[in-house]
């Protein structure tokens, strides 16, 4: 029982890379292409929308309760693996890569839901706890192709890919050697493809999920702009010359600090106090993001990113958490995917908004309009514990 943890956040890990490794790379592509500087954002949507497809198609299909999670998990993984690989092929134009980023996305579909899916059957007690060291691994994952690129800088960007999708690949063969299903698991036989609604009628599960979603509309754009931002900087103080790759790697990556850490704090306060406060002040990051990323200062600057990072993807583990507890026990995976699915769709019209908006707002005020979503997400947290209370009452 002691390797089971280890080895779901490894594979989580592993696995994950593969989500920004497009986008790590994606200015290199665009260059070899000849693409122009808005197909960043359009790569990371690809990958966004083939995960939403993805975890509709779980979802519907109930994959992850129908089966074992940890094949489901197995097969993705190795898919997930082959189609990020695919960029390397030469010949290829610009429709070819966005379809083999989609379809990564779609695979990840059976990783990144799947992968709490067990968690939450091994681990009903301290769940938090458990999620908080999965999240940490996805946002690791996500990170760590921004370090490979950072230490591959007079390599080609292949060598990005390639890496990533030999991780994935170690990582579903773990996970499905080493990690049956289990004790807590409730199989869903049958197909029911409204079975994804039925969590969805608990005013608990729906606070959680509406908070989650809140959350969703700022993380990843977050993410895929920070290099963006940091870009724009060195552009108008071209004596900075900060460090691109390896910054965003760090500011990214501090966030896997955050979801273990609030994931703790969660044991003692409760997951809901924790994941409000989180999403309060990631939100205030969102409203003075003006003032301090228009200043002058490379230290107050790097300095607020990084505290950006850690806020912003401190409550995920804990919306996570609270979807899983509060969704039926039979349908606990399909419940996570759709959440997932939502959530995701949600990214993609955040990120594509930022990137119209990139063609007419100054650099420092591009993140503004992501503060709707934290404050949208606070209103159904609060709005939810009050049903809770007058419904226990």
């Amino acid at each position: 029982m002691s390797r089971i943890l280890p080895t779901i956040v490894g594979a989580q890990f592993f696995c994950t890379s593969l989500w920004f490794a497009g986008n790590a790379v994606a200015p290199d592509i665009a260059a070899q292409l000849h693409l122009p500087p808005g197909f960043v954002a359009t790569l990371t949507s690809a990958v966004q929308l083939g995960f939403i497809t993805g975890t509709l198609t779980f979802a519907l299909l109930a994959l992850a309760d129908r089966f074992s999670p940890s094949r489901v998990f197995f097969v993705s993984a190795l898919l997930a693996a082959t189609c990020n690989l695919g960029v390397n092929l030469g010949g290829l134009g610009a429709p070819q890569l966005l379809t083999l980023r989609f379809l990564t996305g779609f695979f990840l579909a059976g990783i990144y839901p799947v992968g709490m899916k067990i968690a939450a059957d091994y681990f009903e007690a301290g769940l938090g706890r458990s999620l908080g060291f999965l999240v940490g691994a996805l946002v690791l994952g996500t990170a760590f192709p921004h370090l490979l690129r950072a230490a591959a800088a007079r390599l080609p960007w292949q060598y990005v890919t390639l890496a990533t999708s030999g991780l994935a690949v170690l990582g579903g063969v773990g996970l499905v050697l080493l990690v049956p299903d289990g004790p807590y698991r409730r199989a869903g036989q049958q197909l029911r493809l409204t079975a994804f609604l039925t969590g969805f009628r608990e005013p608990e599960f729906r606070a959680a999920a509406f908070g989650y979603f809140g959350h969703m509309w700022e993380l990843y754009t977050f993410w895929a702009f920070v290099p963006v931002l940091l870009a724009a900087y060195n552009h108008r103080h071209p004596g900075a010359e900060l460090a691109v790759p390896l910054l965003s790697f760090l500011i990214i990556g501090v966030g896997s600090l955050a979801c273990v850490g609030s994931g703790l704090l969660s044991q003692r306060l409760g997951p809901r106090p924790v994941a409000t406060a989180a999403l309060a002040l990631s939100g205030l990051c969102c409203v003075v993001s003006p003032l301090v990323l228009g200043s002058g200062s490379v230290a107050m600057l790097l300095g607020f990113l990084v505290f950006w990072g850690v806020v912003v993807v401190a409550d995920s583990p804990l919306f996570s958490t609270l979807v899983a507890q509060n969704a039926p026990a039979a349908s606990r995976g399909t419940a996570l995917t759709i959440v997932n699915c939502l959530g995701f769709a949600l990214t993609v019209g955040s990120i594509q908004l930022t990137g119209l908006l990139a063609r007419h707002l100054e650099p420092p005020f591009l993140l503004l309009p992501l503060a709707i979503g934290p404050a949208l997400g606070l209103v159904a947290l609060l709005r939810g514990r009050d049903t809770g209370e007058n419904g226990s009452s």
